[in-house]
């Protein structure tokens, strides 16, 4: 019912600017929505990319990070990259409401044109080496981006890393876990800010009127996975987090890997989660391939911090 009485204004304004909508706008502005929590490993490699790529600010949903990631938003609050932080202290996982709020303000408050709802682990790349660009040349609503899985690489800086995965269909042939990078990449959208109704969980889809859709030439670098004592610890806090206050949201595979946690058995699990134990078949079948995209770009354009 939430999400009826939520949405009805805005198809209601959505049709009544309709008839007055442009196809394309060819300078947009574009706004990066984040939500984010205990990012600093990855923060400011984060903002410093997107804000080469185009992106003209950035919104900040913060959710009780206590690594240090808040000290970095509000630096770059300070040059005026970051346009707004919101320290979010629900111990629940509203994903979409929270993406949705931080919408609702690019649009009402900053004026987007255009609007990208990203997280802290993905690197949207424009091969022109601008997002706004390639959004100003996109006819559609929606522009549907293709996500890739980076491996991680122990003792490197995740810009440096250059093993991109090429998804598994049979995980089981090569002793993969159920929650293995190698499983298939669910793309994600960009969105014009005109004709918005509310976004879907995990930022896959959007709901648009009217609903025009295309694939463009942005993709997105995933690091979804950390190495190996980042994903240990992200597990275990997930978990205990999980376990006290019952979420529901994520519950199945923070459930997973903290049982194995509880059995001393999540190192191992790790393993299987990057492909370790079958590395070099996955590499002689075509399932781990060089990409130098990212890294590069970051020295090309000297972005490190």
């Amino acid at each position: 019912m939430n999400i009826v009485l939520k949405v009805l204004p805005r198809l209601a304004a959505a049709l009544m600017r309709w008839p007055f909508s442009k196809s394309r706008v060819a300078k947009p502005r574009l706004i990066m929505t984040l939500l984010v929590k205990n990012e600093a490993d990855r923060m400011e490699q984060n903002l410093l990319f997107h804000h080469s790529m185009g992106v003209q600010g950035f919104i900040v949903t913060d959710n009780n990070s206590t690594d240090g990631t808040m000290d970095i938003l509000h630096r770059y609050r300070e040059r005026g990259w970051v346009l707004d932080i919101i320290e979010e202290p629900s111990t629940g996982y509203e994903q979409k409401r929270w993406v949705d709020r931080m919408v609702m303000m690019a649009i009402g408050k900053y004026h987007a044109d255009w609007i990208i709802n990203a997280d802290a682990d993905e690197l949207w790349y424009a091969p022109s080496g601008n997002l706004c660009e390639e959004l100003g040349r996109c006819g559609s609503r929606i522009m549907r981006c293709p996500a890739h899985c980076m491996m991680p690489e122990e003792g490197l800086p995740f810009t440096e890393w250059t093993q991109r995965v090429v998804p598994v269909k049979e995980p089981e042939e090569y002793d993969l876990s159920p929650y293995s990078i190698f499983q298939p990449q669910r793309g994600k959208v960009a969105h014009r800010a005109e004709g918005y109704l509310h976004i879907a969980m995990g930022n896959h889809k959007v709901a648009m009127l009217p609903r025009t859709i295309t694939t463009g030439p942005i993709r997105i670098y995933h690091y979804s996975v950390g190495t190996r004592q980042v994903f240990i610890d992200k597990m275990v806090q997930g978990g205990r987090e999980l376990e006290a206050h019952r979420g529901k949201h994520g519950g199945v595979h923070w459930r997973y890997f903290y049982k194995l946690y509880k059995e001393n058995r999540l190192s191992e699990e790790y393993d299987r989660v990057v492909g370790l134990t079958q590395r070099k078949r996955l590499e002689d079948d075509g399932h781990i391939q060089t990409d130098t995209t990212i890294r590069d770009y970051f020295h090309n354009h000297n972005l490190m911090p």
